[in-house]
């Protein structure tokens, strides 16, 4: 007598044959060919420039000393960062209390202290806001800040009222 050796699978909920005729039957995939396309990737860099200042702080102005014959100097900064290769211009207003083409700082009650800004120490080009009076750095190396000095400068032998002298000018990076 021959004994014959039969194996059961269990599977829950489904039936050996299937899951055994499913295995048998499963196509095998086969790559038979490819596409490609090409993706299209844009950006548009634009040009733009940020500005910042430190401020032009003269300290005390004695108008009645002997040596109220020198000028008071002093400097503060023009701070620009721009888009590499980007070219700018800085302009800086006549401030908050000019009266036509001359700065002047105010105490407040009616009184003024002249002041002018200029683009280099030697102060003979007045920092403005148009034609020569603009600075044009050259374009920018990189997008890191560049620095830029403004020397100030009030005049000698001015007849004021002490008090507390200020004033607000509006600087202009344009691009």
């Amino acid at each position: 007598m021959k004994k014959s050796l039969v194996m059961r699978v269990a599977v829950p909920g489904i039936a050996a044959g299937a899951v055994l005729g499913a295995l048998m039957t499963a196509p095998t995939a086969a790559l038979a060919a490819t596409a490609t396309a090409n993706l299209s990737v844009t950006a548009t860099v634009i040009n733009n420039c940020v500005i910042s200042t430190a401020p032009v702080a003269f300290g005390n102005y004695d108008p009645v000393n002997v040596n109220a014959a020198a000028d008071l100097d002093a400097s503060g900064t023009v701070t620009i960062a721009c888009t590499k290769g980007s070219t700018a211009t800085i302009g800086l207003g006549l401030g908050s209390n000019a009266s036509g083409s001359t700065r002047r700082m105010t105490d407040g009650s009616g009184n003024f202290l002249t002041y002018e800004l200029y683009q280099e120490a030697a102060e003979t080009t007045i920092w403005g806001t148009a034609g020569g009076g603009l600075l044009s750095p050259p374009a920018a190396p990189s997008k890191a800040a560049r620095n830029f000095t403004v020397y100030g400068e009030v005049a000698a032998n001015q007849d004021i009222t002490a008090g507390a002298y200020t004033d607000t000018v509006v600087a202009t990076v344009n691009f």
